[in-house]
């Protein structure tokens, strides 16, 4: 009797089903706008960058800041007015704001990694309240009437994006940009020696890490992609005003990851999703009590769903894998 025996490697499958779900997708993604309001699809995918970009310092870096609407509303502020003042095209503008937002994080980084726990999380709220003091004073941020009227421009001087259909498919490329580059981080050795400074610090310092260098790049890199998030969502709704770079942003942004699943892949996309739906179908019929039932939510994510929503199916489906696996 014949026998063959696979030469195939073990893992070629679960790659092949990986990359054909990444395909799907993106089709998904494509596709969207012809059955969706493009506004509201835009408003998803900026907050699921930006919560991504959270994600990526506290789920896989253990580092909880509470000062990320600094990054998300300071990089917002720079693009509208570089956008809006000096006529810059939408893709220097959103690279401008991304930069600021990177120097930001450098700085809130170096200071704020010489502490741990609830005092890290303390100094990143007290410098994000500082950036918003600055965005209510200085003359350039229009105050609390924000920047209005920001122009969106054209796409390398020749792509028109004031048609939302354009636009969409602009802000849906630069995500994926950005969440590919989020998902290569993490499972870079980069993103390895980060899970190792999560789960045991000490022991990542004995091995010879320098731990402080590592945090103070997931700080950057997570702030450059939030102002990425921060800086197309001001051009989206052609306005940057308080309400993004107020601590209730920042509120909203670690609700968002916590809903989804924190140190998962996929969860703060599903957790923002989840949050803007509930937002937009909410906000018209009970008003200012959207507030009080976000915070129910979050009390009962954290009490009944602890892995967050993609972490509770990972679990139900017997993944054994640790957090960032996926």
């Amino acid at each position: 009797m014949n026998t063959t025996v696979s030469t195939a490697p073990a893992g070629a499958s679960t790659t092949n089903k990986q990359r054909a779900g990444w395909l799907l997708l993106i089709a998904l993604g494509l596709l969207a706008p012809m059955a969706v309001y493009p506004t509201f699809l835009m408003k998803v995918l900026c907050f699921a960058l930006f919560a991504s970009a959270f994600n990526l310092l506290l789920g896989f870096a253990g580092l909880l800041s509470f000062g990320h609407a600094a990054f998300f509303g300071g990089s917002a502020y720079v693009c509208a007015a570089l956008a809006k003042n000096y006529g810059l095209s939408p893709e220097l503008a959103i690279l401008a704001g991304a930069a600021f937002a990177a120097v930001l994080g450098a700085l809130f980084g170096w200071l704020s990694i010489r502490r741990s726990g609830i005092y890290l999380t303390m100094i990143t709220l007290a410098l994000a309240q500082l950036v918003f003091f600055f965005a209510v004073q200085l003359p350039f941020t229009g105050g609390e009437d924000g920047l209005q009227g920001v122009p969106r421009g054209a796409l390398l001087g020749f792509i028109p994006l004031a048609d939302n259909q354009s636009m969409y498919y602009f802000v849906f490329a630069v995500f994926c940009a950005g969440f590919w580059l989020i998902h290569r981080t993490v499972h870079s050795p980069y993103g390895q020696v980060l899970k190792a400074i999560r789960e045991n610090e000490p022991r990542a310092i004995s091995l010879g890490y320098d731990v402080a260098r590592y945090k103070l790049m997931a700080f950057v890199l997570s702030a450059s992609m939030a102002g990425v998030a921060g800086a197309l969502k001001a051009l989206v709704f052609q306005l940057a005003s308080l309400t993004d770079v107020h601590w209730h942003m920042s509120g909203e942004v670690v609700l968002m990851t916590l809903l989804g699943g924190l140190g998962t892949i996929f969860g703060p996309a599903v957790g923002a999703f989840t949050i803007v739906v509930l937002e937009n179908e909410l906000a018209d019929k009970v008003g200012p009590w959207v507030t009080v039932i976000m915070g129910g939510i979050f009390v009962v994510c954290v009490l009944a769903f602890r892995r967050g929503l993609v972490g509770e199916l990972l679990a139900l489906r017997g993944d054994k894998a640790p957090p960032g696996g996926h």
